[in-house]
């Protein structure tokens, strides 16, 4: 990535996208819950406000939090490793100055801020500010701001041309849920094309898969009764950027967020129910997943992180 990266929104369009209409309107509007306390934006002029410098963000994650993998996937897909410096959280022995720094970081964005810290998070090493922790607002800005448009050989995440119906299916997903009817969709929309929105990898692939592999155990098993989705999940897991993000210990999932998931037994896949990473069998247990405590024993405040 260059020292400053221009924006471009280029509007080329991928092969036959799926049509806005297929997505009835009472799943376009799905209730996507309480706002993010923190939504600037990276702009693209770099005489003020945050814009687009290699080795100036710094970005927290955490294990087991479905925001987190979606940002490390596209990052990993956009080349930004090396340009945009990540912590994933818990990450002993320095899990204690990773949240106090985060906390930090919180704190100098809003005054006597008492809440937890939540992630993923975006924030700016210049100021020591949160720049935002809306985790569609950091995809988009990743896809937008930091990635050489005119480079063909990255993905382009974005493309304004479809920028509707990847807001639509990440409304849709917006929960970590998948409904039947919209399942029965994206099966049929897997017959014609190899991706959520066509012949090319989008956005929307991203927030699918992360979403299909983080699904209780009943939906996991309609999933993997179904041949396209199920083969979707198993390729997309196989790309280095969905391979690299490692899961919560005990599903059983390794580093592919694939393995594990099901097997063929006798003509139908089965699913154990605890291979899926951070399988969610209730609302108490995917919280407890998404928090992360300091131990007692370090020198430093006890802290909640919050996905």
């Amino acid at each position: 990535m260059s020292e400053t990266v221009a924006m471009s929104e280029s509007s080329s369009a991928v092969s036959e996208p799926l049509a806005q209409t297929s997505f009835p309107a009472a799943l376009r509007h799905a209730q996507l819950g309480t706002a993010p306390r923190f939504r600037d934006r990276i702009g693209a002029d770099p005489r003020g406000g945050y814009y687009p410098v290699a080795h100036r963000y710094h970005l927290y994650l955490s294990l087991g939090c479905p925001g987190s993998m979606r940002v490390s996937i596209t990052l990993g897909l956009l080349g930004l490793k090396n340009s945009v410096r990540t912590t994933l959280l818990p990450s002993p022995p320095g899990a204690c100055d990773a949240l106090a720094a985060l906390r930090t970081a919180y704190e100098t964005t809003r005054h006597r801020y008492d809440g937890p810290p939540t992630v993923p998070a975006l924030c700016d090493l210049w100021s020591g500010r949160v720049v935002s922790n809306h985790t569609p607002d950091i995809l988009d800005d990743l896809a937008l701001r930091f990635t050489d448009q005119d480079n063909a050989d990255l993905p382009r995440l974005r493309p304004a041309a479809l920028a509707a119906d990847i807001d639509a299916i990440r409304e849709l997903l917006g929960e970590g849920r998948a409904p039947d009817p919209a399942l029965d969709l994206l099966e049929r929309q897997l017959a014609s094309h190899p991706y959520a929105l066509g012949e090319t990898l989008t956005a929307a692939d991203v927030d699918l898969w992360v979403t299909l592999v983080h699904l209780d155990t009943d939906a996991l098993r309609r999933v993997a009764a179904g041949d396209r989705l199920w083969s979707y999940v198993r390729r997309l897991g196989a790309h280095p950027a969905f391979h690299g993000y490692p899961c919560t210990e005990g599903t059983g999932m390794g580093g592919t967020g694939t393995e594990g998931i099901g097997e063929r037994t006798e003509g139908k896949r089965e699913h154990s129910g605890e291979d899926a990473c951070s399988p969610e069998k209730d609302k108490d247990r995917a919280a407890e997943q998404s928090r992360v405590t300091v131990p007692a024993d370090q020198d430093c405040r006890h802290q909640a992180l919050v996905c």
